[in-house]
């Protein structure tokens, strides 16, 4: 009973949000709520489970309102000009390579493993530029999210943390294997961002402009810049990502500190520190509203021991005699399980299941891992309801949610086979 209300649950939700009946936030919070009412919960209940989900995510959460400041804050300066301006020259206006550019950038800058750093780094550089050329933003949200599923697979990354600690192995025994497939994963990428970027140079043909003379900035963005504090902000940028990447603090502590610092250093006036508060609170609000209606959404999915119930049944649904499938249906599902289930539901709910299921039939369970991480949130994560960054990537990008996973859910599902392929010729999961 329990999984099917939650398989209603996100369908509904899904479906609301895709026809454009309610914005995403009602649906995140209303939808759940229903369901849960539903299944009998009390709302004293409900309200526990609820606050523990906003608890969940309250530091990505504030980090998010400080990076999205602290990067406005960069974009008002100017930080990035000199990087598009190269880019633009480098591109010339034309839409195939700025694509293929994107593509290239966000790969490099995800090495990381953050989702929430690559998001803004890239869309910083990359979205003046596909303003200024009129490429479809969708292109930009879309590409993005394809070029950080590959990489997702890497063992630093935070879902791949997880299968490592759920299935007691280690990260050369979960990665190495799938190497190729993440190779030929980037590939596909590739390929489908040249296939995009044919599509809008043929749409919008190349333009030939210089950048800085097509530069539309209005007199109060011109105020902001401070191009005598470049060097500045540059080494403060750079410390920041170092110190990120090293975890000497945690994140949403260390974006707190940096935006409050960079936007003093950059804007002691009071008055210029509130006109630029002011001009970016409505997506500052747009991004972290999101998130905490996910808090609620997975708290209550959580909460309610309804992810649990449909990981069972999932698994039941596995006939015996095709138990050697058992690798390779995990890899096919894995990326549209990813709009089902949060990391930590699927590799601490979903994966021991499958992996002792597996051990049942003499199959070795680190194959299940290997298979999940072909896209259980790693090529799924920047389409789904359920993660904070995909709020993000879809706030700065200004493209709604709904239609961002129509655009890009095929293209990102086809990553997800090309692995597959790949990881079965390899022997990284066998039949």
């Amino acid at each position: 009973m329990l999984s099917v209300l939650g398989f209603c649950t996100i369908a509904v939700f899904l479906i609301l949000i895709l026809t454009k009946r309610l914005s995403v936030i009602t649906a995140l919070v209303l939808v759940p709520v229903a369901f849960g009412l539903f299944a009998g919960f009390t709302p004293k209940e409900l309200g526990e489970m609820m606050l523990n989900g906003i608890k969940q995510v309250a530091p990505t959460g504030i980090m998010l309102v400080f990076a999205v400041l602290y990067f406005a804050v960069m974009l008002d300066a100017g930080l990035f000009d000199p990087v598009v301006a190269f880019i633009i020259k480098t591109v010339k206006g034309d839409p195939l390579k700025v694509v293929m550019g994107t593509a290239i950038l966000t790969m490099i800058v995800h090495l990381d493993g953050d989702g929430t750093a690559t998001f803004m780094i890239v869309l910083s550089a990359f979205l003046p530029i596909y303003k200024e050329l009129k490429i479809n933003r969708l292109v930009l949200a879309g590409i993005v999210a394809l070029s950080v599923g590959p990489l997702h697979l890497v063992p630093w990354s935070g879902t791949s943390a997880r299968a490592i600690s759920t299935l007691n192995s280690t990260a050369g025994e979960i990665f190495n294997p799938n190497l190729p497939a993440i190779i030929a994963g980037i590939a596909w990428v590739l390929l489908v961002a040249y296939i995009f970027g044919k599509r809008e140079r043929e749409r919008l043909g190349v333009v030939d402009f210089d950048y800085h003379h097509h530069t539309s900035l209005t007199e109060e963005q011109k105020s902001f810049r401070r191009p005598k504090m470049i060097w500045l902000n540059a080494l403060i940028t750079v410390s920041l990502i170092v110190v990120l990447m090293k975890g000497w603090m945690p994140a949403p502590v260390l974006f707190v500190m940096a935006s409050v610092v960079v936007l003093l250093i950059n804007y002691p006036v009071l008055k210029d520190q509130q006109r630029i508060l002011k001009s970016h609170g409505t997506n500052i609000f747009l991004v972290s509203s999101m998130i905490f209606a996910a808090g609620i959404f997975s708290g209550i999915l959580t909460g309610s021991k309804m992810i649990e119930a449909m990981a069972t049944s999932l698994v039941s649904m596995i006939p015996e005699h095709h138990a050697n499938l058992l690798p390779l249906l995990t890899a096919l599902t894995s990326m549209p399980a990813s709009m089902l289930f949060t990391p930590d539901a699927y590799y601490f709910g979903v994966v021991p299941v499958l992996s002792q299921a597996a051990q049942h039939y003499q199959i070795d369970p680190l194959e299940i891992g290997r298979a999940a991480l072909l896209g259980q949130m790693t090529v799924g994560f920047p389409l789904s309801p359920l993660t904070a960054s995909t709020f993000l990537l879809v706030g700065l990008c200004e493209v709604d949610l709904g239609d961002h996973q129509k655009f890009i859910f095929k293209w990102a599902l086809g990553t997800t086979i090309v692995m597959t392929i790949i990881a079965l010729v390899t022997g990284s999961i066998h039949i």
